[in-house]
Order: structure tokens, then C-alpha cells, then sequence
């Protein structure tokens, strides 16, 4: 997995949105997966600045989300299609036909997960996934135990997940206990991961994810099987890697590499 280690989380946000825009500049048809949460906000504050500053050109890109609450409608504030809307789809010329989202209200969500599975390959598969993580190691809604093979589903959120989506909601009873995921199998068949993580309660789940065993207690640790897996870190996050030092000359080595011998 290539590490990288950011200042703080502007950085972060800025170094992952390089990644994104270079994709969707070099294949503008390209799919990117989509996380939700507070990490991802400052990628897609970048990404709309450069939609807007610099033509960074969204209309034929096609997305699919992560996740989504079982029981929250799309013009729901709290649902994650309204995430989407409002802090990307929005700001950018991206067709809203081609983003997608679960829907958290399916008639029937065993027919539903497997449509979501079938539209992904109908694109062609992810190109670039972006993940965040939760402080118990998970990945999109694979809550820890989850199979390290699962497809899109329904899942059942821990109690630890409840609370810490909590702050997002009025009450704490009002956080559903239900939502609909990509499975870890479905994450890892995308071409390219990059996970974000920000602070310091981040940072035992990332040494688990980096530098611990692989395990389905821990599922993003899945992503150590993963041919091109991205961490973009920020200082407080990547605190208790014990190859740090390492990741830092990897990274100089790398970038004197895209500069080239003259650089």
C-alpha cells in the first residue's frame, strides 16, 4: 500500500483531488466510487474549486456511492444521496443520470443490491474508489467481521458506528440501524483505492489497516491485498505507523521519479 503523509487536512484534501482530477482528465468517461462522511469534504470542496477555477470537466464522468441509510428518501438531509447533491453533484456539470446511489427506501433490497452490482459492471467497474474509514477499521458499512468477499448488501450497523454517525443527527435515536453497502469483495475489484484519513482518532484504525494483519475484524485491512491501494494521511492520522519514517522516503523517491532526472 503507497502511504502518503500530509500536514494537516487541507493537504489531504488537496493531494487526493490530484489523483481524482488527473484520472478524470486523462479518461473523462472514467467511474469513480464516492464516500460520504466529514473526511471526504475537503476532496470535494477541491474538486468543485476546480471544476469552477480550472474547467475541470465532469459531464461525462459516472459515479457510484458507497452506501446509503435504509429508511431515508433522497431529499432527506440526512440521506447520503443529499450529501452528494449538495456538497458535489451540484457545484459540478456532472449529468445527475449517471451518479448513483442505493436507494434506501427498495421495495425489495435483495433484487436492489444485485441491480447496484450489475450498473458497476455494465460501466465497466470502478476506476477509482475513494474510501474513508471508520475508527473501528471499516470500510464503507463493512462492519468489522464482515466477509472479506461480500457484495452489495444489507447491513446491520454496530453500536459503536450508531454513535459515532450520532453527531450528524438531532437525536441518537434517530440514526438508522439499517443500511445498504458495497461489500469488501465489490471495493476491491475497483482498479485503484484511496483512502483518506484525518486525526488522531484515526490513527490506531490506520496502523491496523497498514501495518496489521489482514482481518475481517478489521476490513479495510483488506486493502493490503489490493493492487494499487493509496493512504493520503494527514500527521495525527498516521501517528502510530512504525514504518512512517520509510513511507516519507518512499513517497521523495517517487516524486523525484515524476519530476524527472533533470528536476
Amino acid at each position: 500500500m503507497r502511504v502518503i503523509v500530509e500536514s494537516g487536512p487541507n493537504e489531504v484534501a488537496q493531494t487526493a483531488a490530484q489523483f481524482v482530477a488527473r484520472l478524470v482528465r486523462r479518461r473523462p468517461t472514467c467511474v469513480l466510487g464516492l464516500a460520504t462522511g466529514s473526511t471526504p469534504l475537503g476532496l470535494y470542496a477541491e474538486l468543485v474549486r476546480l471544476h469552477r477555477d480550472e474547467g475541470l470537466d465532469f459531464s461525462r464522468v459516472v459515479t457510484f456511492n458507497l452506501d446509503e441509510y435504509v429508511g431515508l428518501g433522497p431529499n432527506d438531509p440526512q440521506s447520503y444521496r443529499y450529501f452528494m447533491n449538495e456538497n458535489l453533484f451540484h457545484h459540478i456539470n456532472i449529468d445527475p443520470r449517471n451518479t448513483h446511489v442505493p436507494d434506501g427506501r427498495a421495495l425489495d433490497f435483495e433484487s436492489h443490491c444485485e441491480q447496484y452490482e450489475r450498473l458497476i459492471q455494465e460501466e465497466g467497474g470502478i476506476d477509482l474508489q475513494v474510501l474513508g474509514i471508520g475508527s473501528d477499521g471499516h470500510i464503507a458499512f463493512n462492519e468489522p467481521g464482515s466477509s472479506l468477499g461480500s457484495r452489495t448488501r444489507l447491513k446491520t450497523l454496530t453500536s459503536e458506528t450508531v454513535q459515532d454517525n450520532a453527531r450528524f443527527f438531532a437525536r441518537l435515536e434517530d440514526v438508522p440501524r439499517l443500511a445498504i453497502t458495497m461489500g469488501v469483495g465489490t471495493i476491491l475489484e475497483s482498479r485503484q483505492c484511496l483512502v483518506l484519513a484525518c486525526g488522531q482518532s484515526k490513527a490506531q484504525a490506520i496502523r491496523a489497516t497498514v501495518e496489521g494483519p489482514v482481518t475481517a475484524q478489521v476490513t479495510a485491512s483488506a486493502l493490503q491485498f489490493h493492487r494499487s491501494a493509496i493512504a493520503v494521511l494527514d500527521e495525527s492520522a498516521a501517528s502510530l505507523l512504525e514504518r512512517r519514517e520509510y513511507y516519507r522516503e518512499v513517497e521523495e523517491s517517487q516524486r523525484r521519479l515524476e519530476q524527472g532526472p533533470h528536476a
